[in-house]
């Protein structure tokens, strides 16, 4: 009971901690602010350095919410809590103009636990999307300033199960919650007067996730597994609003609310992986992700428009690629750090006035054990390039750093000395 009440202790932290600190990071894209924003895949840190991969990763060291039948891998004595910090540094270039951001933040948390002889539980909160972003133009007799911030995030609970030998199945249920606000500011140069409007939406909506993995032995040391997810596609429910605040008057001028059901949905996710051990030592996988973004809705306020721009939804299509090499997870200290690398390809949903935005990207990092104990620090470097086509509206170079800690405990363990 005490092992328990420490596990509901802690995911009522996990709850608090989310919901104060998800929004907080330091997403600095102008591009987010179209749509929902740049798009989350609930990877961690660890599986951002092998190029976002998840869905046919089973490892029971560590926590995979990309697929909830990797739950189904946790050992019956292990505790796993996994958070993640992010750094970034933004270089970007729109025609002749130049400029950098730097941003960061609370990427994610989750834990993980056993719940029955081959079964699992996860429980965390992770990014769906995030916006960030400011800019300003000189305008006849003024200027004109954008800013966004926010995102959406998802709460879930997880549960995965091994039916029989080398097959795995699973779900996550989360709350979908958050709040992106758009603003617009245009100040007359001459009087000193200025307008703003400022655009909000605001959800509050729930998402089912299903998985399954599939794992061949060739050998004790050597396996291969497939995985398949399944992401529900749905209206979102919440409301969004514009509202034009005369800044001199102190005074709302207008206001548009309507509500989100119906006029606001998300695709289906399809996700599927192929990875490959190697002695125990060594594992690669590849994922491809698709989401048929040209089926989704996304309506426009009718009366009001931050600056005119025509938005489409393109189909996503991302394909990544990671490998991982762990020398001997019972050696020496050095030979037990995990070393990783991968690389990922992102053709993203937002087509702007018929550009499509696309980036890709590739990422190294390390495990270091920590001494007296199977926890983890997790360091991880991306390089991520981001830009439009044809038009090259605006381009953008990211150096990202990940630090995260797994924390790896034997709770469940019963001391039988007496």
């Amino acid at each position: 009971m005490k092992k328990a009440y420490r596990i509901l202790l802690l995911a009522a932290f996990m709850v608090m901690a989310g919901i104060a600190q998800m929004n907080a990071q330091g997403i600095t894209s102008p591009y987010s602010k179209f749509g929902y924003g740049l798009l989350g895949d609930a990877a961690t840190g660890i599986q951002r350095t092998m190029g976002g991969v998840g869905y046919a990763m089973q490892n029971g060291r560590l926590v995979n919410t990309m697929n909830p039948a990797s739950y189904a891998a946790t050992d019956t004595l292990t505790f796993l809590f996994d958070m993640g910090l992010d750094l970034t540094q933004l270089w970007s270039k729109d025609g002749e103009n130049k400029g950098t951001a730097f941003g960061g933040g609370l990427d994610y948390i989750s834990m993980q636990f056993p719940i029955g002889k081959y079964m699992g539980a996860s429980v965390g909160v992770v990014p769906f999307s995030s916006v960030g972003y400011a800019y300003g133009k000189t305008i006849e007799n003024g200027v004109d300033n954008r800013s966004g911030e926010g995102g959406i995030n998802q709460l879930y609970a997880g549960y995965g199960i091994r039916p029989f030998e080398g097959f795995s199945v699973g779900f996550n249920a989360s709350y979908v919650f958050g709040t992106i606000v758009n603003d617009a500011i245009a100040q007359n140069a001459n009087s000193g007067t200025a307008t703003l409007y400022e655009r909000m939406i605001s959800v509050r909506d729930w998402g089912l996730q299903f998985g399954a993995q599939y794992t061949y032995q060739f050998s004790r040391r050597n396996r291969a597994t497939i995985g398949l997810v399944y992401g529900l596609g749905k209206s979102l429910h919440g409301d969004t609003w514009g509202t034009y605040y005369d800044t001199q008057d102190q005074e709302v001028v207008s206001t548009d609310t309507i509500s989100m059901g119906g006029k606001y949905t998300i695709p289906a996710t399809y996700g599927v992986g192929l990875s490959y051990t190697w002695n125990n030592k060594l594992t690669a996988e590849v994922d491809v992700t698709y989401q048929q973004w040209t089926k989704a809705k996304f309506t426009p306020l009718p009366s009001f428009d931050l600056d005119g721009t025509t938005l489409d939804f393109n189909d996503r299509l991302r394909v990544g690629f990671g490998v991982s090499y762990q020398p001997d997870d019972r050696g020496s200290y050095g030979k037990r750090i995990t070393y990783r690398a991968g690389a990922y390809y992102n053709r993203d949903y937002m087509n702007i006035r018929g550009n499509q935005v696309r980036d890709y990207g590739v990422g190294v990092g390390v495990s270091l054990p920590v001494p007296a104990g199977k926890t983890f620090v997790n360091l991880g470097v991306e390089y991520k390039h981001r830009e439009s086509s044809p038009a090259k509206l605006v381009t953008e170079d990211y150096i990202n750093i990940t630090l995260g800690v797994t924390f790896n405990e034997m709770w469940f363990w019963q001391n039988k000395i007496r």
